[in-house]
């Protein structure tokens, strides 16, 4: 059975090689002769963690192989330009460290080393003479990345790692081969999109150098990818739809966090992701999986274990079991109640999904410590755990108590009674003590003396850690700007005619015949009685003469200026009066108020300034009172810092002025935003606007007289008006430094 097993495992690897090289690994290879090098022979060295792979050539490379990583599965390849293999074989299993084996494959005059891994790590290459030494970093490395499954793994599979690696056996004969670092922050250069030949979708970013620290995971949606310390230019900091390409990947966003850029994939479907680096260039491929209703499982989402194929006939658990350990090399041990057979067909599965089909067949659960695992009936299992936790629970109750003082700097500790069910609440699941600890707390000094066992004791320094901390805090900037363009212009005209005719004996008016009948020519009823001698004439003679009286009206309070014409007879016994009035205002005006305003991290802030306007009303009882209504400019906002450096502001703004007066009281014009926005630290976001404008022509006239063509302009008032204004309200919040903060 282990051979069998040890067979199926080589032809399972030599497969995952090919399908990485590609057709082009079954292509002939040519003479030895018609090739400028030759690789001779591949040795390995297992030095502390590390592995040092020597590969020895006919003659001294001119620079070192072009190489790439791939996390799932986990393989580095070196590709050898004008280089045959020349050690007779084209598979070598080495199984030193986290390193299996080496497969060399010949294409043309072009030869390639495939490196099975057994887990994604950094590597490193450089020229030592004749030979290339390829260094395997086995603690991992600092960047960390995730392969198809989901479980962490080394990120940074790049000859840019070298600055990572241990030296090997000859330091001195050994350049690193990275690039040295960009002074200044590193931006990335391009990102894109492509669909590949079997409809996965590839996002393919340029990066400023190959030494760009990479952190990648898989979520339930996708792939997020994190580039430490690098920038995102403003042509890049977009999110792209690519539902339209047919692949898994439905939308790519790439956004700055802080100091880092974060790339997020959103995938739909069953897929899986595998991430390579090749110098300067990061492909992310999210293929899918096609379904097959043959096959037990559709998706292999959070199995990492090598696939294998298994067809059992009635055996034991336990050598199924067996088999399994053989093949994962973990420590598996068993429980005496574990019995019984079962028959199971499994193709092309990973080993630990098979593992967990056969545990659920069997009604079996495992737990796992390190290396070893034990597996046992779920009734057996939850039996065990159940009486070690209540033994911890007897210990507690006799375990001896502490008392711990901790002394709050940030935080009132007032704040913690909730906590400590001091609140006088009957729910107490909300305690973090035990049912034997106690606490006071002292606000004078800002203490919390906490008496408890030592897991309490710890769990309330937790936190303490973590909730005593300095709130950041926002600067708010609001500006509110009134812009007004006013023009009003009025026209106007006054029209008198007089006759006068003084008779012999001091009788006036124009007689008409031999009798006594008179007539007596003005230009309204008064003018009439000032001629007939009814009421007294004035010094200025006779100023109420106007048959038409249609003046300009004033503006502001302004009168219109007029100019005034008389005509007379050679008697100066009949007069004819022409008054032209007109008036024209113009003027424009900008209102500008900027409150702000400091406040905490999710602290509500309020600023306001104005007055109050008495008003009157009337009780209940029948007398009256006196109540106030404020009129003021107010700004009220609650931000919140979010992780990427933005801030998102609740914000409340009034401008309110005092109106007309009413008989019962001054009128207040209001003008009122309400809304939440999202604006990045130190930019300027306009909250709404509003722009009125107010267009008015009136005409008052002399029906008929009023209506003639030039003339008419003397029996007729114009009046024109034409008012615009605007209301701006712009929003600058700032994230107040740290050091000031603290100062």
């Amino acid at each position: 059975m282990t051979a069998i097993h040890t067979l199926a495992r080589g032809l399972r690897r030599a497969g995952a090689t090919l399908a990485l090289l590609g057709a082009a690994a079954l292509a002939p290879a040519p003479a030895l002769a018609q090739a400028g090098n030759a690789i001779e022979s591949i040795t390995a060295n297992l030095q502390g963690s590390n592995v040092i792979v020597k590969i020895a050539l006919r003659n001294a490379p001119e620079k070192p192989p072009l190489g790439f990583a791939i996390t799932n599965p986990s393989r580095i390849a070196l590709d050898f330009g004008t280089t045959v293999n020349a050690t007779g074989k084209t598979m070598q299993e080495l199984n030193l460290g986290d390193l299996r084996s080496v497969t060399v494959v010949q294409v043309g005059e072009r030869s390639r080393l495939v490196f099975n891994l057994k887990r994604s790590l950094n590597y490193a290459t450089a020229v030592d003479g004749n030979n290339v030494i390829l260094t395997i970093e086995g603690s991992g490395g600092v960047a960390t990345a995730v392969d198809a499954s989901g479980l962490p793994a080394s990120a940074a599979q790049r000859p840019g790692a070298a600055a990572q690696a241990p030296p090997v056996a000859k330091p001195a004969a050994m350049p690193s081969a990275a690039a040295p670092a960009a002074s200044g922050k590193q931006m990335l250069r391009d990102l894109d999109f492509r669909r590949g030949s079997n409809g996965e979708g590839r996002v393919v970013v340029d990066l400023p150098n190959n030494q760009v620290a990479v952190d990648v995971r898989q979520t339930a949606t996708g792939v997020v990818v994190d580039f430490m310390r690098t920038g995102l230019p403003e042509t890049l900091r977009r999110r792209i739809d690519v539902t339209d390409f047919g692949t898994p990947v439905q939308r790519v966003t790439a956004v700055p966090q802080g100091e880092n850029v974060r790339l997020t994939v959103e995938a739909k479907g069953l897929w899986e992701q595998s991430v390579y680096q090749s110098d300067t260039q990061l492909v992310v491929d999210v293929k899918p999986i096609r379904e097959d209703p043959n096959k037990l499982t559709q998706g292999t989402q959070g199995y990492r274990g090598e696939k294998l194929s298994f067809n059992f006939q009635n055996v034991e658990v336990r050598a199924a079991l067996q088999a399994i350990a053989d093949i994962s090399g973990l420590n598996i041990i068993t429980s005496d109640s574990v019995a019984g057979n079962l028959t199971l067909r499994l193709k092309e599965v990973p080993w630990d999904q098979a593992l967990d089909v056969i545990l659920q067949a069997k009604g079996l659960d495992m737990r796992k410590n390190g290396s070893v695992m034990w597996i046992a009936p779920k009734e057996e299992l939850l039996t065990k755990e159940k009486l070690e936790l209540e033994q911890r629970a007897q210990i507690a109750d006799l375990e001896p108590l502490k008392s711990e003082i901790f002394q709050l700097n940030y935080q009132k500790a007032e704040s913690f009674k909730t906590v400590f069910g001091l609140d006088g609440g009957a729910d107490v699941r909300n305690r973090i003590l035990s049912k034997r600890g106690s606490a006071i707390i002292e606000p004078r000094t800002n203490q919390l003396f906490v008496t408890d066992i030592a897991s309490k004791i710890e769990d309330v320094r937790k936190l303490i850690q973590k909730t005593d901390i300095a709130t950041r805090q926002v600067l708010i900037e609001a500006r509110i700007v009134e812009a007004s363009d006013s023009f009003t212009r009025n026209l106007g005209a006054k029209l008198g005619f007089v006759d006068l005719r003084t008779l012999r004996g001091g009788d006036s008016g124009w007689q008409i015949g031999n009798g006594n009948t008179r007539i007596g020519v003005g230009g309204n009823m008064s003018g009439i009685g000032e001629i007939l001698g009814q009421t007294p004439r004035t010094d200025q003679g006779y100023t109420n003469s106007q048959f038409i009286n249609l003046p300009a009206a004033s503006i502001n309070g302004q009168q219109a200026g007029s100019l005034a014409i008389s005509l007379f007879s050679s008697a100066a016994n009949r007069f004819l009066n022409l008054e032209l009035s007109a008036l024209e205002a113009d003027g424009t005006g900008k209102i500008v108020s900027s409150p702000r305003v400091v406040t905490a991290d999710k602290a509500v802030a309020t600023i306001e300034q104005g007055l109050e306007l008495p008003y009157q009303i009337a009780t209940s009882s029948g007398a009256t009172a006196i109540v106030f209504r404020k009129a003021n400019l107010r700004l009220e906002v609650t931000p919140q810092i979010t992780p990427d450096g933005n801030v998102v502001i609740d914000v409340d703004v009034n401008k309110d002025s005092v109106g007309q007066e009413t008989r019962a009281g001054f009128a207040i014009d209001t003008k009122h935003v309400k809304t939440q926005v999202m604006v990045e630290n130190g930019g300027t976001v306009v909250l709404g606007g509003i722009y009125q404008q107010i267009e008015r022509n009136t005409v008052s006239k002399v029906p008929m007289l009023g209506d003639v063509p030039v003339l008419g302009f003397l029996f007729r008032n114009n009046s024109r008006t034409n008012d615009k204004t605007e209301l701006l309200v712009f929003i600058t919040p700032k994230i107040v430094a740290e050091r000031l903060s603290a100062r």
